[in-house]
């Protein structure tokens, strides 16, 4: 839907107005940039000043046109609430959480509330001259169908009115949390010390105290198993499909640390926002970040897709139209206490009051009994896998017996090593020649050649041909067929296969996707059927 109306020439000039920039922390007002389509942004603010009420803020014409709600959004229909149209707000606002001074305007402890993407249904332009604008808001707590009405009587007076829609709910009620902090705007507005229970909890369980890097903090992995089961002392978890972290933040930076060393906060600032706004010093917490699919599935192909975009422009407009998901299972770190050493059950209890009830770092749960229940509803939802973990079990870096993954399918990393001319139509390449690691070094693990995308073919070609070598770059065996062209092994290949023959080749392999988070070194060993993500 093409926006069909340039911004005034300061749409900000009220807000600038309105505030002195040098005694709030509220953000300044760069000039607006509209975008190439309607909608975008969409924030709720939670704001105690002189009165209690809530900000719809929508981003139009490079800036978030906003409704002061003095009673809040409902998703009950019978619920008509008044929404006040007030001055246009910077869009840098969607990020602010704080408290305004006494003496200025609007003084008082403000909260992000709620956060996502609004949809226009319709012309937006149009809606707001005619006084009707139905959108569709895709939030953590707002979801669906709404309409704002223009009050014929008033200026400025709308109703902010859920639509009919699966997501009304009779019970008007909402978490009162932020999505970024956790935080209720009573507990930012009386300074609460919301680490004190935590720090507490940990007290008593005698965590030593000692300050842990995130360098230092070296993942926990684990082996592999075919079949699920059921047994006392253990717990399963989900396997997702996404990006291992660290997930850190030390006074006010915040971290996201790939398996392969790589700081990625920088290209997931929802997350990265998210971890910054913890009421915590320091903190680091283990988990897998995902790009959810419209069905709400982790989609490895959106998170790639969002892990490849650079420009901040474009990484602003990707973050609000597909944002990620980090899921925390675990807690290395906190204000200064190493929670390592403690048992898994004894971290997850103090990880799951330090991770906000609802926003963009969700508490990974996980389930005490029934490890083949679990896996059998996790096939029937075409999901991954499980993860089963000892529950008195420390957290030591590296490959444990204390974790097991159970896939749906078996799947695993390879190293490219070589590849094979295209024959007919085809293009780019005809098939990848993969390797596995068998005794600390790379050994021929057969070839794929199915499932490849015809942009895969061509994109993988160029980077192919500029690594070409003369020799194998593995151990053992090669195949003598002709028509093999070595590479550099620096590509990681996901494949799906039955099983290893007794020869070490992958029986019916089919091509996944490139890891391009993963380094060679991490890739499969061969005939033990299982990588780590």
């Amino acid at each position: 839907m093409a926006v069909k109306r340039k911004p005034s020439p300061d749409p900000l000039g009220t807000y600038r107005a309105k505030r002195s920039l040098d005694r709030t922390p509220e953000p300044g007002a760069a000039a607006a940039v509209a975008t190439p389509s309607a909608g975008g942004l969409f924030v709720v603010h939670m704001h105690a000043a002189r009165r209690l009420h809530w900000d719809l803020r929508l981003e139009m014409d490079g800036v978030l046109r906003s409704w002061a709600v003095p009673k809040g959004p409902s998703p009950n229909r019978a619920d008509k609430r008044l929404a006040v149209l007030v001055e246009d707000h910077p869009l840098e606002y969607g990020d602010f959480e704080g408290i305004i001074p006494e003496g200025n305007y609007g003084a008082g402890a403000v909260i992000v509330w709620d956060r996502g993407r609004w949809v226009p249904l319709e012309d937006p332009h149009e809606g707001l001259k005619k006084g009707k604008l139905l959108f569709e808001l895709r939030g953590y707590k707002l979801h669906g169908k709404w309409t704002l009405v223009k009050l014929k009587k008033g200026e400025k007076e709308w109703l902010l009115i859920k639509e009919k829609d699966g997501y009304v709910a009779d019970d008007g009620a909402l978490p009162p949390q932020s999505v970024l902090s956790g935080l209720t705007v009573e507990e930012l507005k009386e300074g609460a010390n919301r680490a004190a229970p935590a720090l507490e909890l940990l007290a008593r369980l005698k965590a030593p105290r000692r300050a842990v890097r995130p360098e230092e903090a070296e993942p926990m992995l684990a082996e592999t198993r075919e079949r699920p089961f059921t047994k006392a002392g253990w717990l399963f978890e989900l396997k997702l499909d996404g990006y291992r972290v660290r997930a850190a933040r030390d006074g006010a930076e915040a971290q996201l640390i790939t398996r392969n060393g790589h700081d990625i906060a920088e290209t997931f600032p929802e997350i990265a926002r998210a971890l910054a706004a913890l009421p915590y010093d320091d903190v680091i917490l283990d988990g897998e970040l995902v790009v959810p699919d419209d069905a709400g599935r982790p989609s490895f192909q959106r998170l790639q897709n969002r892990a490849r975009v650079s420009r901040a422009l474009d990484v602003r407009r990707a973050a609000v139209e597909t944002p990620a998901v980090l899921y925390a299972f675990d807690l290395l770190a906190l204000a200064g206490y190493d929670l390592r050493p403690l048992p898994l059950e004894r971290r997850k209890a103090v990880l799951e009051r330090v991770v906000p009830p609802v926003g963009p770092i969700k508490y990974l749960e996980h389930f005490a009994t029934d490890g083949e229940a679990l896996y059998d509803q996790v096939v029937k939802l075409g999901l991954e896998g499980i993860v089963a973990k000892k529950a008195d079990a420390p957290y030591r870096a590296g490959r444990s017996p204390n974790w097991l993954k159970i896939r749906a399918d078996r799947t695993d990393d390879f190293a490219v090593v070589g590849f094979t001319r295209p024959k007919g139509s085809r293009s780019g390449f005809g098939a990848l020649d993969l390797g596995a690691y068998r005794d600390g070094k790379l050994a021929y693990a057969g070839r794929v050649g199915s499932g490849f995308t015809a942009a895969q073919l061509n994109d993988v070609s160029a980077a192919l041909e500029q690594g070409i070598r003369p020799k194998p770059a593995f151990a053992g065996p090669a195949p003598q067929d002709p028509g093999h062209t070595w590479v550099e092994p620096t590509l990681v290949a996901e494949v799906r296969y039955k099983e290893w023959t007794d020869e070490g080749l992958l029986r019916q392999p089919v091509f996944v996707r490139f890891r391009d988070d993963k380094p060679v070194t991490e890739v499969a060993i061969l005939g033990a059927g299982g990588g780590e993500r």
